[in-house]
């Protein structure tokens, strides 16, 4: 929650300062603003620091885009933040993996915030899975290594090792 949203904002080249909090059971993060109520939420806050940054088109360029991005932001809150149980994590990976099949991004061909949000709510996914289990989900690795090599992404966040010989040869 809110450690992504700073993250986010050093990505995005914001001033930073934000003062962020939580709220509830579900530590939904709230970002307190000087003029008014604060904003609720991930998706919200996240959108409203990229427009802030004048970085749209990181919420998609066509309208298909758009949703695509809201599409994944929606599911990075509902179902990976929610998700802890070796189950759960298993149904995302699934999903990811089946979804970035013929896909460079989340949203096609043009790297995103739902690329960046799913990143960030996935690398402590990825730093556990075993090397059997990285090539399992193939795509997702491939995805999640792109991702954090994006200028500006990992910051301070621990590389994950992809194994590269076997990832990325088209052996039948």
């Amino acid at each position: 929650g809110a450690a992504e949203l700073e993250l986010l904002e050093r990505l995005l080249g914001l001033p930073g300062g934000n003062k962020y909090g939580v709220q509830g059971q579900r530590k939904v993060p709230v970002l307190q603003t000087n003029n008014g109520p604060g904003l609720t939420g991930l998706m919200t806050i996240a959108a409203h620091l990229v427009r802030q940054a004048k970085k749209d088109q990181l919420l998609g360029n066509t309208a298909e885009e758009k949703a695509v991005v809201q599409q994944w932001l929606e599911y990075r809150v509902t179902r990976v933040n929610g998700g802890s149980s070796k189950e759960d994590i298993r149904i995302i990976l699934k999903d990811l993996n089946t979804h970035l099949e013929d896909k460079v991004y989340l949203a096609g061909n043009i790297f995103t915030l739902a690329d960046i949000l799913m990143y960030y709510g996935l690398h402590h996914i990825m730093v556990d899975l075993t090397v059997q289990e990285k090539e399992k989900y193939l795509n997702v690795s491939r995805w999640f290594n792109h991702i954090q090599h994006y200028p500006g992404v990992r910051q301070h966040l621990s590389n994950v090792v992809f194994i590269k010989n076997r990832l990325y040869t088209n052996a039948h």
